[in-house]
């Protein structure tokens, strides 16, 4: 496996871009329990950002640039996905309290096992439907294409869980390492990959067969997965290695790994363009977006966005980025072939997850 330093400085003489609008105050329409009196007919989609201290959803129009409704799901709500029809999102749940690097964990209250699930939202409704169980701690989960089974991470237990969505019973679990985070089905829905942040590996799990096919090792503290469309190749982020891993998709080895410059560039969450001609990474303290040609596995424009972006998602056309930055309580709007900020929408408290809903 080679690595390749790139070195970031080249491109960003391409994208000096101005410091990012600050935060739109504009207000949310009047409310009943969370959901406006009239939400207006959204005309190029809707953001629902998932607010883990807030306990709630904010759903943004797009066109508007505000929020419209305020959701409420429960505690914690982190990792977020959307139907393939469009009409439901998924929303992990959990009811272990809040546990930063440096904290003592022994000192923390006990966990409330009766909040962890996975919350059904109605995407038209603007409404939680109901909650499935789902083991212990979810923090994301993935969708198989037909909607029918969620493939959930179970944070505090080392252990990923497959879910049948209808009835809600747990068809299998699978053992995927300390800590598992980042959950993603490749495109053909042949294989998910859970990240495991503590033991700095990747499992494989076979869809059809419910069965482990293979764990392989990344850099250290993997956030998050994203697949080429063609489901040939797979880029891995690792947090505190500053790099991305590119793995082959098929036989599940890592190819090569981009190493990234930056003192606080911490690769968080990943998407790739419809087209797959670009990845799109969130930074975290590094406060950026950064794109990066997969031809060549090499960045080609970066951009300011926000306090720690971590959550990131992108339009049906590729036209748009969104990341949901959680210190600053807001979500920047990203125009995707220019790499600037046409936009900064505050939300809930502590945004952590979004999804476009087109």
């Amino acid at each position: 496996m080679t690595v390749r330093v790139v070195a970031l400085a080249l491109v960003l003489a391409t994208c000096a871009c101005s410091a990012p609008p600050p935060p739109s105050e504009a207000p949310a329409a009047g409310t009943t329990a969370g959901v406006p009196d009239a939400v207006p007919a959204p005309t190029a989609g809707r953001l629902f950002v998932t607010n883990e201290t807030g306990g709630d959803i904010s759903v943004v129009d797009v066109a508007l640039r505000r929020v419209v409704a305020t959701i409420p799901v429960g505690k914690r709500p982190r990792g977020i996905r959307l139907s393939p029809d469009g009409a439901l999102v998924y929303v992990a749940l959990s009811g272990s309290p809040l546990a930063p690097p440096g904290v003592d964990e022994s000192k923390l209250p006990p966990p409330d096992k009766k909040a962890d699930g996975i919350g059904v939202v109605s995407t038209k409704e603007l409404r939680l439907l109901r909650i499935i169980t789902a083991g212990s701690d979810p923090e994301q989960a993935a969708l198989t294409a037909d909607g029918r089974r969620l493939f959930v991470a179970n944070e505090d237990i080392g252990q990923a869980t497959a879910i049948d969505v209808e009835d809600g019973k747990v068809v299998a679990t699978f053992a995927v390492g300390g800590e598992p985070e980042g959950v993603e089905m490749r495109p053909d829905g042949g294989a998910v990959y859970v990240t495991s942040e503590e033991d700095s590996q990747v499992s494989v799990i076979d869809v059809a067969g419910l069965k482990l096919l293979k764990s392989f090792k990344v850099g250290p503290r993997p956030r998050s997965t994203a697949f080429l469309p063609d489901s040939s190749r797979a880029y891995v982020t690792s947090e505190n290695g500053g790099s991305i891993a590119v793995v082959d998709a098929r036989t599940h080895t890592v190819l090569d790994t981009i190493k990234l410059t930056g003192e606080l560039t911490r690769p968080m969450g990943v998407v790739t363009a419809p087209d797959g001609k670009r990845l799109f990474v969130s930074t975290g303290r590094g406060k950026s977006v950064i794109a990066i040609d997969t031809a060549t596995d090499k960045p080609v424009a970066s951009v300011e966005v926000g306090d720690r972006p971590w959550g990131i998602a992108i339009s049906r056309d590729g036209a748009q980025i969104f990341t949901a930055n959680g210190p600053s309580n807001d979500v920047s709007i990203l125009d995707a072939a220019t790499m600037r900020v046409t936009a900064r929408v505050k939300v809930g408290e502590r945004p952590w997850g979004v999804v476009f809903v087109p």
